[in-house]
């Protein structure tokens, strides 16, 4: 019983580097949960975008930063964020920070834009600090492991099963795309090649017709 108990602490010990090294390489294939630095302009609108595919959760926090330390009154934004179909998932206005949360039902591209609200120093741009956050760097771990009495190589090992299921939903995602733009790129080509061939039996009749008619009229006026 004691060399069962050792043998599962060493196996623990061996995994745990294993596991680390594993959810390290593995998150680097992940979009990465980095805040953004904005400068809007102050007649103006910035926009950020990220294609995500369906069944995606989405979270992000957003707020305006003081360009100098003693800065007493920060100017306030509007925020709108669409869908890839115009849909308004968000909008917010007169704020100096917000947040939005919502999960995707389209696949394609989500914009968020930015603009100043009111009165605002001619020239001079507002700093803004977005963190969008997609997937799996969405998910609260700390909810997860308290919820479920995980901790260690358990979590990291959860954590590890998010990662590689994102990728491989990702990998799908990415073929069933390329799939749709294979079938698209044929249908082009073909429709290409009977627009070209249509076009070469067109010029065809054209200098037919045309060879006939100029020997009808040189006929008429008995030159040939």
């Amino acid at each position: 019983m004691a060399k069962d108990l050792k043998l599962c602490s060493q196996t623990r010990l061996w995994l745990l580097p294993f596991a680390l090294s594993l959810f390290c390489f593995a998150s680097r294939l992940l979009p990465r949960a980095e805040a953004i630095w904005l400068n809007i302009p102050s007649s103006g609108t910035k926009c950020v975008s990220e294609e995500i595919q369906s069944n995606v959760v989405v979270l992000a926090d957003y707020v305006v930063v003081a360009d100098h330390p003693d800065a007493h009154h920060l100017p306030t934004i509007s925020a709108k964020v669409t869908s890839p179909y115009g849909n308004n998932l968000h909008h917010n206005e007169n704020v100096t920070h917000g947040q939005f949360a919502f999960t995707t039902t389209e696949s394609g591209n989500y914009l968020a834009c930015f603009w100043v609200d009111g009165q605002h120093q001619e020239g001079e741009a507002t700093s803004l600090n977005l963190e969008w956050k997609t997937g799996i760097s969405a998910k609260n771990w700390e909810t997860v492991a308290r919820k479920e009495k995980i901790e260690g190589v358990e979590l990291e090992l959860r954590k590890l099963e998010g990662a590689v299921e994102a990728i491989h939903e990702n990998l799908i995602y990415l073929k069933n795309r390329e799939a749709e733009m294979r079938e698209v790129s044929e249908k082009t080509n073909a429709r290409v090649a009977w627009l070209s061939i249509m076009s070469l039996g067109v010029c065809i009749s054209v200098s037919a017709f045309q060879l006939w008619y100029l020997k009808r009229y040189f006929q008429k006026k008995k030159l040939i």
